[in-house]
């Protein structure tokens, strides 16, 4: 037996009751106990519409015997509710390896969102086991690579269909959403988005309930993306090329750092995320694929997160060296330490320049926007700008060619000659003061003239 499906955390004793309420509708296992002897109950109360699964060679056997006087009177024992096991809650899933053992605790760990099966993941429930879990997601479609049950692995849509088509499905599987069986992986050696950002504050909500984010020691810890709290520590964040490796590039790190003495102690996680790119710092356009490494250490006081920031700068250095022949275009790295803000001087630097660059935009944007405004209002009416006009300066009739003129007249423009009394009554102050201009005839060639 479990004792994970009863709600005293214990096993029934032979003068317990053991009562199925129809509400919680969990299918049980039942076998022997862990000390080989049968399980005696004196009543067993069955809902109408559950099911139980026996392991091979157990039954069921009534009878009118006694029990063990020192067990006393006997409780009333209860299923847990099996309506509240929710996919999202992290606390329910284990990696394992590939041969089905539970992956030991390392340098490695997974930020909360990745601590859910995953769009590429394979997910196993244990043969000769039961489960009822809720499906309830803000996706139309939970993605898998595939799924095990019964100790049959399904890795293609036609026989999860099938499955689903069965007697078992509907009791296993409740809630709003669906699981979506794929048969395929991920496809890109630089790893592929977890793909659980629509349901992050349902894992959240599972993984902390009321208690909400513990107090940490650094000033202002880092928050990295699917991560559920703050961290101290430091996250360096990779563009890539589509020559780099994940797989690749975490072996590298725990080879050639986190195996050092001097590192004991610090965890990496490090995975594809999905970056939000904004316009001006303000309206959202889309998103960017990077790798985020995110580590953490366990160091207390004034010394948390500094193991983790120098691994952090040791990292930055290699990529500032072998970043090319890795894939890796560039890095950016943020830091959060116990001690004071030393640790984060130059991200609040970097976010001065950018606050101040936005500003200076903003500023430049509304004076241009308030101009606009006030010339359409007729506030503001524009300059004019006067160019001189050759046909106007040539028909005033105040600038008179001087008899010194040795141009040439233009027969392609008509205009009529003044007499000379005309030119003897106007005003001498209206005589030009300028000297006199020329114009070249564009139909007169010099060449003819000397010949």
């Amino acid at each position: 037996m479990t004792l994970g499906i009863w709600q005293a955390l214990y096993l029934p004793m032979e003068s317990a009751l053991r009562l199925f309420f129809f509400y919680s509708r969990f299918p049980s296992r039942c076998s022997r106990s862990s000390s080989g002897l049968p399980t005696q109950l004196t009543d067993m109360f069955l809902p109408l519409n559950g099911e139980l699964l026996l392991a091979p060679g157990a039954g069921f056997a009534a009878f009118d015997g006694s029990w063990d006087a020192g067990c006393g009177s006997g409780t009333v024992l209860r299923f847990a509710d099996a309506e509240q096991r929710s996919w999202f809650d992290p606390a329910l899933w284990q990696d394992v390896s590939p041969a089905g053992d539970q992956e030991p605790a390392g340098h490695i760990f997974s930020v909360d969102e990745e601590r859910v099966p995953c769009q590429y993941d394979d997910v196993i429930f244990q043969p000769e086991t039961s489960f009822r879990v809720n499906l309830d997601s803000s996706r139309q479609a939970i993605r898998l690579r595939s799924i095990s049950l019964m100790g049959q692995e399904l890795s293609s849509a036609e026989a999860w269909a099938e499955y689903l088509g069965g007697p078992s499905a509907p009791r296993q599987f409740h809630g709003n959403g669906t699981l979506q069986v794929t048969g395929t992986r991920c496809p890109h050696s630089s790893g592929c988005a977890c793909g659980n950002t629509q349901d992050g504050h349902r894992i959240c909500a599972s993984l902390l309930g009321a208690a909400g984010c513990p107090a940490l020691p650094c000033q202002s810890p880092l928050r990295p993306l699917g991560h559920c709290c703050g961290v101290c520590g430091a996250v360096v964040t990779l563009d890539f090329t589509p020559d780099f490796d994940l797989q690749k590039y975490q072996d590298r790190v725990v080879r050639a750092w986190l195996s050092l003495p001097k590192y004991e102690g610090v965890q990496m996680a490090i995975s594809k995320v999905h970056r939000a790119q904004t316009f001006l710092g303000l309206l959202p356009r889309g998103s960017t694929p990077v790798i985020q490494i995110v580590l953490v250490d366990g160091g207390a006081g004034e010394q948390a997160g500094t193991a983790a920031q120098q691994l952090a700068a040791d990292v930055v250095g290699d990529i500032a060296q072998h970043g090319e022949a890795l894939g890796i275009s560039s890095s950016r790295m943020e830091v959060a330490t116990g001690s004071t803000l030393s640790g984060q001087a130059g991200s609040r630097a970097a976010r001065r320049i950018a606050a101040g660059t936005v500003l200076g935009l903003l500023s430049g944007l509304l004076v241009l926007g308030g101009v606009l405004f006030l010339f359409r209002k007729g506030k503001l009416r524009p300059c004019p700008l006067r160019l001189p006009c050759l046909r106007d300066q040539e028909e005033d009739p105040a600038s008179p060619e001087p008899a010194s003129d040795k141009g040439f007249d233009n027969p392609m423009f008509d205009v009529e000659p003044l007499d000379a009394g005309s030119v003897e009554e106007a005003p001498q102050e209206l005589a030009p003061k300028a000297p006199p201009m020329f114009y070249l005839n564009p139909l007169y060639d010099p060449s003819e003239t000397e010949t």
